[in-house]
């Protein structure tokens, strides 16, 4: 089993003459300039155990006869600590100190973040004005715990120099105490004579690789002098795999290295949702690196697809395994593909989580396995991102892992990020060629073969304490497990650790030793490289670690700001900036401040390019201005007409249901928060020649919530509460109300009767009354929803579905017989519907009357809009929740 070393880029950059509108446009088309002379750079690399060290540090000297703008710009990996940043000018040093984030500073600060690469990885970005004829060394330090990936330990260091500075050095040591079996680096820029710059060697548990690179080396071609360097440094490296030495002990911490050896594959059960409302070119990048991933898919695993447009559409019934002739199917299929216009990702991850526990119940798939649903998109605006969190969590309900990989350049992308973190995910945002084939291509590939499940680690008790992170779910092939702690005990001879986990056919167990004795020569090996290496890491890991546990949305306030102060308390302990610190460096008269921050928050004023062809043929309609009175309302009323408002629409839908009087339907139903609304139909009165109008109408409501030992029933006479045993009674001539803990009801004479459940849940009752010697009306009910916002994601119920947003698109507007009312084509939950424009009426304001609402009219039921059908939603009474 191969190990990597997870590549870390340094995108370097030291520039002159660039005003300041050079931190807003980025990186791009930046030009060489005069004046300012890049005199030196040197990139020192020291990995030990895979935790790296890393100093950068830069010379410049300004030759101008005025002052110029010297920048100094590194990109660095997101999970990286920058631990130290000095600047010396003329000889004098301004040392960044490293507070806590938000400290109150002098006054005339300058604000500098690490802003984010637009590869992959965070930018530190810093800029001082030179006097002519002086000169400015940059040098930071920043400390990484690097993770495997694919064969080989790989590090790879990003060379962008614009000019070429007159002394170029990369220095890279390793140590790694299992022994190193193969050492190699390579650079595409290392042309001609420029090869003999690069050393590299490696015996035992050493490694070394280094180039230098001088302008006195060569005659270089004036023309030559400008984006000479440009490209990755990268050096790869492999280690002895049979060796047991992976737990190391130093000065009171031990860290422990655990990478099972050649195990065999446990099942995958993978569904690529795929979005095709994309651009061709983005389209043709996500084919291309299926393509792959197919390829490189385990015997073990188990295949589908789903692709969403204007539908959303599935390769196959049930998952089928990757066979040799079943991935040829899945190729043909992928090639096939062709790019259509937006749908929401919602109903397609739902409709992957409907599939898995399909393929789950009906054992279709192995059930010692691991499901994994892998989205695909570059989806730059989703209306309902909330309802999406709470719904895709909770049919997943920690089932399986969503992994998210997404395209633009937008500050959507922390949705995405937050959605595969509550589904035990990952996100990577893709970029264009050449970066986004690879990157996704990396992205699923390093999962490629799972080994081991439930993971546990048992360390001795009573000899070690503040332990990392120790038990984990899932082991995958190439995979390293690390956990680090403190040893309590000062005269431990030995250390073992018990390791328990479940294989792809049986339960495992690991037993690993180590005696102290024989880690004096390692101590000794690794205190020249830089100090107390292993409580760094342990530092390093736990901070982590504690970010991310306060960062879950399940985590109490409570809990959330212990875990940050313990998290606060380490990062300034052992100088690190995160999210909870700063660096700051003072300067005379100017303060500077650095510090990192959201990609949302770097990339709000990034303009969001759309590809108009995938939009051409969904029509705008209607102006704004027909729309700007339609109220806010779910609501029934009259026949009943049913009403749903639409907001980011400025439109409403609405559907009429016909049902036999006697029938009682559910308009809402919560049952987590246990709460429902249903309602009976009456009809019209008989007429003299006995024939019965089909018309119905509400004439009976009952709500019921279930927390609260409460029922309501409602009619044209009377308001009954039922509070447990207690029953109070009210009649419409009343004006009145009641309010008991998170309950209130009030009655407007004649008029209606308002409920609410605290804050989130409030509707409104309207009475109709009609001439009581009225040859055929009888006296009806109107119900509409004046407040949503508290209901679950699983709120259901004719009206209690919408709760939560409906997207649709309207298309294909044509004259219908009624000149007025003109029909259309909807496509709203992958269906496509024939919808007629008309109005219903509001009667919230004026029983009477009501006003107009503008709405799309679906017919047969709202048969196509509404879940399932019109039978789905009757119930037996009207206190149903069931």
């Amino acid at each position: 089993m191969g190990h990597f070393l997870q590549v870390y880029t340094l995108f370097f950059y030291v520039l002159s003459l660039v005003n300041s509108n050079y931190l807003t446009e980025g990186l791009r088309n930046i030009q060489p300039v005069n004046n300012i002379e890049d005199y030196s750079i040197n990139i020192n690399s020291k990995v030990i155990s895979h935790f790296a060290h890393n100093v950068i540090t830069s010379r410049a000297v300004n030759r101008a006869n005025i002052s110029k703008d010297a920048f100094f710009n590194v990109a660095l990996p997101k999970s990286a600590f920058i631990t130290k940043f000095s600047m010396i000018i003329n000889g004098v040093m301004y040392a960044g100190k490293i507070n806590k984030k938000g400290v109150e500073i002098a006054s005339g600060h300058i604000d500098i973040p690490v802003r984010i690469d637009n590869i992959n990885g965070e930018m530190f970005t810093f800029t001082v004005n030179l006097l002519s004829q002086s000169e400015v060394t940059f040098e930071l330090v920043y400390e990484e715990m690097l993770k495997p990936q694919f064969d080989k330990y790989k590090m790879s260091i990003r060379v962008w120099q614009e000019t070429l500075p007159k002394n170029f050095q990369i220095k890279v040591d390793i140590y790694e105490p299992q022994g190193i079996s193969f050492l190699d680096a390579q650079a595409s820029f290392l042309k001609n004579d420029m090869q003999t710059a690069m050393n590299k060697s490696f015996s035992g548990e050493k490694g070394h690789v280094s180039f230098k690179y001088t302008r006195d080396q060569e005659h270089v071609r004036a023309e030559n002098l400008t984006t000479l360097l440009n490209d990755d440094f990268i050096v790869t490296y492999d280690i002895n795999r049979e060796s047991a030495r992976n737990i190391q002990i130093a000065k009171g911490y031990f860290v422990q290295f655990f990478a099972p050896i050649k195990l065999t594959g446990i099942p995958k059960i993978i569904i690529y949702v795929i979005d095709t409302g994309v651009s061709n070119l983005y389209l043709e990048q996500i084919k291309e690196s299926l393509l792959t991933l197919l390829t490189d898919t385990t015997k073990y695993d188990y295949i589908n697809f789903i692709w969403f447009h204007r539908y959303t559409e599935v390769w196959k019934d049930s998952f089928v395994k990757a066979t040799p002739k079943n991935i040829e199917k899945a190729k043909k299929f992928v090639r096939a593909i062709t790019v259509h216009g937006y749908i929401s990702i919602h109903d397609p991850l739902l409709k992957a989580v409907e599939l898995l526990n399909k393929a789950h119940l009906s054992k279709e798939v192995p059930e010692r396995s691991v499901s994994l649903i892998n989205l695909l998109t570059d989806n730059i605006y989703e209306e309902k991102p909330t309802i999406i969190l709470q719904n895709v969590k909770k049919v997943i309900q920690g089932k399986y892992i969503l992994n998210c990989l997404h395209y633009h350049v937008g500050k959507d992308y922390t949705f995405y990020e937050k959605l595969a973190f509550e589904n035990s995910g990952v996100t990577q945002r893709n970029h264009l060629w050449p970066y986004a084939q690879l990157q996704m291509g990396n992205f699923l590939r390093e999962k490629a073969t799972l080994t081991l499940l439930d993971i546990e680690m048992h360390y001795p008790e009573n000899a070690t304490a503040a332990l990392t992170q120790s038990n984990f779910k899932h082991y995958f092939e190439g995979d390293e497990i690390v956990v680090a702690g403190r040893l309590t005990e000062n005269d431990l001879n030995s250390f073992i650790v018990d390791v328990n986990a479940e294989g792809a056919n049986k339960s495992l167990k690991y037993t690993e030793s180590a005696t102290l004795q024989e880690q004096d020569s390692v101590q000794k090996q690794q205190e020249h490289n830089y100090g107390d290496f292993i409580e760094r890491l342990w530092a390093y890991l736990t901070i982590q670690q504690l970010l991310e546990k306060s960062s879950r949305p399940y985590t109490d306030q409570s809990e959330r700001e212990n875990l940050t102060e313990q998290a606060l308390k380490l990062s300034l302990k052992y100088n690190f900036v995160n999210a909870l610190t700063s660096l700051i460096v003072t300067m005379p008269a100017t303060t500077l401040i650095v510090e990192k921050l959201s990609e949302g928050d770097i990339y709000q004023d990034v303009p969001v390019l759309y590809d108009d062809d995938i939009y051409q043929d969904i029509p705008v309609l209607y102006d704004d201005d027909i729309y700007q009175d339609i109220p806010v309302l779910y609501g029934a009323d009259a026949d009943p007409h049913f009403v749903i408002n639409v907001p980011h629409k400025k439109d409403a839908l609405c559907f009429n249901i016909q049902e036999k009087p006697g029938v009682v339907l559910n308009l809402i139903k919560d049952q987590e928060l246990g709460i429902a609304v249903n309602a009976e139909l009456i009809g019209n009165k008989k007429t003299d020649n006995n024939v019965i109008s089909n018309e119905t109408y509400f004439g009976r409501l009952g709500i019921v919530n279930r927390e609260k030992r409460l029922k309501i029933e409602v009619t044209t006479q009377m308001i009954t509460i039922l509070n447990g045993d207690d029953t109070e009674m009210f009649t419409w001539g009343e004006i009145t109300s009641v309010s008991k803990e998170g309950f209130n009801l009030v009655i407007n004479k004649k008029k209606n009767v308002t409920v609410s459940f605290g804050k989130g849940a409030k509707f409104i009752i309207i009475l109709h009354e009609v001439w009581k010697k009225h040859p055929l009306h009888r006296d009806f009910l109107g119900f509409y929803t004046l407040d949503d916002h508290n209901f679950s994601a699983g709120v259901h119920g004719l009206l209690g579905q919408f709760f939560h947003g409906i997207d649709y698109k309207i298309f294909d507007v044509h004259k219908s017989d009624n000149i007025e009312k003109p029909d259309a084509k909807m496509l709203v939950k992958n269906k496509l519907l024939t919808v007629t424009r008309g109005t219903q009426k509001d009667y919230r304001k004026d029983p009477r009357n009501g006003s107009k609402v503008p709405c799309w009219f679906v017919h047969s039921n709202g048969e196509g809009l509404i879940d399932g059908s019109k039978k789905d939603y009757i119930v037996p009474d009207i206190f149903s929740i069931a």
